[in-house]
Parts: structure tokens; C-alpha cells; sequence
């Protein structure tokens, strides 16, 4: 299959409606997953994604989730920001965040690790996508939580568990996968000393509390301000 062709299919899979619960985006990841070669680097993102979206789902705390309803909710708006980014990039809109382009216009570029575009990938889905998930998945259930919440709480606990699964699941993409060669797991270390997803995704829920309040040009600035600052990370990761 050419690219083209490649990048219909991953369209077609990104568009599809009705990813309305956790298990629906796990699977539409994995249909990502199975449509992209080896030598795209969104698909280490997209595995890296899957990997740690599994493990969070299956680790709740001994005496279960505060809210479960929220982060469910939260995982399928956070997952659908990913899903429209690359939508977007496929179909040439204007509106694609520069936070996404640093990784998609890299895709095939050779001479990057797969840690460097799962972690491009990372950086981009939580210090951009992160706070506009929070906002929406708030306002679609009237919610604003605060620090000390049983959301907040819940937040927390995934900000556990991914900050101890990280470092095992970059570990694997540049170990661990059959049919790919061994990669410096060297890396790993340094850029995980850039980039920290526990304090990425507490700034988002700081930054998020900062955009509350704010509507029309306010908003706008603001957000692209963050945007901005999330692609030249983004490009420094894949250097």
C-alpha cells in the first residue's frame, strides 16, 4: 500500500463515528495501530498510547475510582482531540495544532528513535490536548472540580500510574518489539529528564483552571500561546 492510500485508510478509521466509551478507543487505537507501517512515526506514538490507555484502565485504586463516570468521560473527549488532530491533517485544515505538526511532519523522517515520536506525541496530546479535554468533559457534566475533589483525586491516581509506566513502555518500543532492531535505551533517561508526565499533566489541569474563566479573544491568545510553546517542545524531543 502507498502512503496515500495508507493515509485514506488511517482516515477512514479516524472518522469513524460512535467512540463513545473506553473500550471503544482502545479499539479505534488499535485499528490505528494496524493500519500504520513500521516506518511512520505516528505509530509509535499510537502504540505508546495504547499501551499506557490499557494499563490506566486496568489499574483502578484498591477501593475503586471516585468518579468514574468523569474519567471515562475525560478519556474518550481527551482520545477524540487526538483522533480530529490527525483528521485534520490528513484532510489540509488550517486549524491543525502546532503541537500535532511537530510530529506529523516528521512521520517518515529517518534518523529518529521511536521513544523520540512516542514521547513528540505525549508532549503534544497533554500540554495541549490535556486542558481542552478538562474544559469540555466539565461543561458536558456541569463540573467544575477543584484540587482535593474526588476528580482530582481520580487525576492523580492516572498521573501515578502513567508516571511508573512510562519509562516500561518506552523501555519496549525501543527493546522489546519483534521484527524492529534495538534501539539506545540510553535515551530513554534523558528524555524523560525533559520531558515529566506526572508535572505535564499537572500544569494542564493548572492551565486548564486558567482558562475557565476566559471566553472569546482571551481564550484564543491564550491557547495558542500554549500551542505554540507545545510544538517547539515537540521538536526539541525529536532532534
Amino acid at each position: 500500500m502507498n502512503a496515500a492510500a495508507a493515509d485514506q485508510a488511517l482516515l477512514q478509521i479516524v472518522n469513524r463515528p460512535g467512540a463513545n466509551t473506553i473500550a471503544d478507543v482502545v479499539a479505534k487505537i488499535e485499528a490505528i495501530n494496524d493500519s500504520l507501517p513500521s516506518n511512520d512515526g505516528l505509530k509509535w506514538f499510537n502504540l505508546l498510547y495504547l499501551n499506557v490507555t490499557q494499563k490506566v484502565d486496568g489499574q483502578p485504586p484498591p477501593d475503586g475510582w471516585k468518579d468514574p463516570s468523569w474519567l471515562a468521560r475525560l478519556d474518550v473527549v481527551f482520545a477524540q482531540l487526538y483522533f480530529d488532530a490527525i483528521a485534520g491533517w490528513l484532510q489540509g485544515s488550517a486549524g491543525v495544532p502546532a503541537s500535532w505538526k511537530a510530529l506529523f511532519e516528521s512521520r517518515f523522517r529517518g534518523g529518529i528513535d521511536r521513544i523520540q515520536f512516542a514521547l513528540a506525541g505525549m508532549n503534544a496530546h497533554i500540554n495541549h490536548d490535556l486542558a481542552l479535554a478538562l474544559l469540555q468533559t466539565d461543561a458536558n457534566l456541569n463540573l467544575t472540580p477543584i484540587k482535593g475533589s474526588a476528580e482530582h483525586d481520580d487525576f492523580e491516581h492516572v498521573n501515578a500510574l502513567l508516571e511508573a509506566a512510562l519509562p516500561q513502555a518506552l523501555q519496549f518500543l525501543a527493546t522489546g518489539l519483534l521484527g524492529e532492531a534495538a534501539q539506545d535505551t540510553g535515551k530513554i533517561g534523558r528524555l524523560l529528564a525533559i520531558w515529566k508526565v506526572r508535572a505535564a499533566r499537572d500544569l494542564a489541569w493548572e492551565v486548564a483552571d486558567t482558562l475557565r474563566p476566559l471566553n472569546g479573544v482571551a481564550r484564543n491568545v491564550a491557547l495558542a500561546a500554549q500551542d505554540q510553546i507545545t510544538g517547539v517542545l515537540g521538536r526539541s524531543l525529536l532532534l
